[in-house]
């Protein structure tokens, strides 16, 4: 089975490639150290740190290799491909809430580089989901727990 084609932005990329470096060279340093200070206390049966140490270290062999899998397969987008006729990943968007007229810029990207505080939302999102593919314009209908909220696309951008 192929693994899931992951598409990043060129500032995704670099701030994926920047954890994998800090998670290989700093954080592996510091749990061999922990666990190192663990050990020296004796009895491991009744060892508490070393256990959390053990445990730290296994989340972060962990995101290392989540971070190594979506690497070996990602798609970068390149800004000056993106097109601002249809809404597609990389695109920056503005919605009106038909209901409320309430206005919100989102700035739509791959799943990896999800945060709402910076409002960016994943193409897999229902509000990106139902945007991808859409022009400036158009009325799109997003299903959410409330309900139907329908949003007009006012601008699409780079």
């Amino acid at each position: 089975m192929a693994d899931k084609q992951h598409v990043l932005t060129t500032e995704g990329l670099k701030k994926l490639q920047d954890e994998l470096e800090e998670l290989k060279s700093v954080k592996r340093r510091e749990i061999a150290d922990k666990i190192k200070v663990a050990l020296s206390f004796g009895d491991l049966s009744e060892n508490s740190e070393y256990d959390e140490a053990k445990n730290e270290q296994g989340i972060i062999e962990a995101r290392i290799s989540e971070i190594e899998a979506t690497l070996q397969n990602v798609k970068v987008l390149d800004s000056s491909d993106l097109s601002t006729e249809h809404v597609s990943v990389g695109n920056r968007i503005i919605l009106k809430d038909l209901e409320t007229g309430d206005e919100t810029e989102y700035h739509i990207v791959g799943s990896k580089e999800v945060d709402m505080k910076k409002k960016k939302i994943s193409d897999e999102s229902p509000v990106g989901k139902a945007c991808i593919g859409r022009a400036k314009g158009d009325i799109v209908e997003v299903e959410a727990p409330v309900g139907i909220l329908k949003f007009e696309i006012l601008d699409i951008s780079k």
